[in-house]
């Protein structure tokens, strides 16, 4: 004998799922579709909208120039790979209360964010090789260390590395053995 409240319950479960299904399936549609342009924000007033409801947000803060749109190219990339985290632009001349009130003087600054407090800070290139050809799998460990993003120790960008092998600072390329 069928329980008609347990079909009712099953109908209810399945319509629920396919509805966060098809909520899902578009956020992912916009994420692939996210350019440059879509991380931009406008004003101060969304900038404190934004972090207050993201748990991690990286904020460029930005002019119209080289070094920036360097950077504009590898967080739209990021943004793309790294949905738990939100990414932002602003541009620092018309935002001047939240540039000094954050202490930005060099662009691009890039504001790492956990929890509505700013945790860290990316200035410049310095801190990514000290040249504007660095790569985005730079910038992403960065972030990582950072703790703005998840990240496991490969670059979400490449493919996994099965051969390559890590020494830390003490280790060296000879065994104790060879000392002795």
């Amino acid at each position: 004998m069928d329980n008609p409240i347990q079909e009712i319950l099953e109908k209810q479960v399945l319509t629920v799922a396919k509805a966060m299904e098809d909520k899902l399936d578009e956020e992912i549609a916009s994420l692939e579709k996210l350019d440059e342009d879509d991380l931009e924000i406008p004003s101060e007033k969304e900038f404190f909208a934004a972090v207050k409801s993201s748990e991690r947000v990286v904020c460029h803060f930005y002019r119209e120039n080289w070094p920036c749109k360097v950077m504009e190219k590898h967080m739209s990339i990021l943004a793309k790979q790294h949905i738990e985290t939100r990414f932002v632009k602003i541009q620092a001349e018309k935002s001047p209360f939240l540039a000094e009130r954050l202490k930005i003087v060099v662009l691009p600054t890039l504001a790492l964010i956990k929890n509505t407090k700013v945790d860290d800070y990316v200035v410049g290139f310095n801190e990514l090789g000290g040249k504007d050809d660095f790569s985005t799998e730079d910038l992403e460990d960065r972030l990582a260390r950072a703790q703005v993003i998840h990240y496991e120790g490969e670059s979400s960008l490449k493919p996994k590395s099965t051969t390559q092998t890590k020494r830390s600072v003490r280790q060296s390329a000879y065994s104790d053995s060879d000392w002795e």
